[in-house]
């Protein structure tokens, strides 16, 4: 079991972070914040998705002032995402955000920081102090470490000047070494939750393995809180990868968890379009890949061969270890029948069902 480390929590909309809370997975809009109905669509496909809080870009007066429209359509927490100008924080707080990322990296005046925390301590809304490497490292002749660490700490310690302690914090690179550095060292100085992130992770393929690398290192150690995966392209694939992600750590509870051979010259069945039509018909019936909210965690093995195939389907839930064009199925770690290996989806499909 991962001994996660003990912080405050806080509380965005109706999302507990921190604390021993789940740990959430977020995303953001790739839209035009100003322009509500698409920024409102994509809202509600993430959310579809399993996405528990997402933060939309307020470049401007407008976009800030579109969070009041955008807010009554959804179902998840929405942060407001400000840099440079703190009065689009201010705007976006009045227009109803959930919570406030603010970057120290790009809003350096004191008294406007101090007005931003203000506006949010009456609400009763937290802020992220958000770091991103390529804004801090410039600021300071440090570590990217170092400097997104002592960046973090200048605001925290005028925040807590401020008795304002609903803070998460998260420090993001694009090197993975860094990112996890700049997280340890955090984790030991304060005990605020920590967003976890790697930015500009670039395209899906790639991004997904930088975020599993950095973000696995952290939570096995019990550190984090909330996360994104920033990926360029679609935001769901960010969310499917940050469940994923969780579920490898063993974060995840319930759900359907599908383990599989990599096959081998033994496979004498089409393993991979067996598993690939099973992921994608449990997806259809499902909030998201291998979830089903409420019930208990299944594991489901459709392994190729008779080498490890029955060892794996007995350890399993259900699974099916194949022969030749056929397998015999196995449920609760016994050997129920023998299947034609056009029936192996429709035969785990139905077993799902029942459990």
């Amino acid at each position: 079991m991962i001994k996660r480390r003990k912080t405050r929590q806080i509380t965005v909309g109706d999302v507990k972070i921190g604390n021993g809370a789940p740990i959430s997975v977020q995303s953001m809009t790739k839209t035009d914040t100003r322009d509500i109905v698409k920024t409102v669509v994509q809202i509600k496909d993430l959310e579809r998705a399993g996405c528990e809080i997402v933060r939309v870009a307020v470049k401007d007066a407008d976009a800030a002032k579109a969070i009041a429209g955008i807010k009554p359509k959804i179902n998840i927490p929405l942060v407001a995402d400000i840099h440079f100008d703190y009065r689009l924080a201010l705007l976006a707080i009045q227009s109803g955000a959930d919570k406030i990322r603010i970057n120290p990296g790009n809003m350096t005046h004191r008294n406007e920081v101090e007005a931003v925390a203000q506006a949010a301590k009456a609400r009763h809304i937290p802020i992220r102090i958000g770091l991103n490497s390529g804004s801090v490292i410039k600021q300071h002749k440090k570590s990217v470490a170092d400097a997104m660490v002592s960046s973090a700490m200048e605001y925290i310690r005028l925040f807590e000047k401020m008795k304002f302690r609903d803070i998460v914090v998260s420090l993001k690179a694009s090197d993975v070494q860094a990112t996890v550095e700049a997280y340890r060292r955090i984790a030991k100085k304060r005990d605020y939750p920590l967003h976890l992130g790697v930015t500009a992770a670039g395209l899906a393929d790639f991004g997904r393995i930088k975020s599993a690398v950095a973000f696995g290192a952290l939570l096995l150690e019990g550190i984090g809180d909330t996360l994104r995966v920033s990926l360029t392209g679609d935001p769901i694939l960010e969310v499917l990868a940050a469940k994923q992600i969780l579920r490898a750590a063993g974060l995840v509870t319930g759900g359907v968890e599908v383990i599989s051979c990599p096959t081998c010259g033994r496979c004498q069945v089409d393993l991979v379009k067996i598993v690939e039509e099973l992921s994608e018909k449990i997806s259809k019936v499902t909030s998201h890949p291998f979830a089903r909210a409420g019930k208990p965690q299944v594991k489901i093995a459709v392994m190729g061969c008779e080498v490890n195939g029955p060892g794996e389907a007995r350890d399993a839930d259900i699974g099916i270890a194949a022969g030749k064009n056929s397998g015999m199925l196995f449920k609760n770690g016994k050997p129920i029948k023998k299947i034609a290996e056009k029936d192996f989806v429709k035969v785990l499909l139905e077993e799902i069902k029942k459990l």
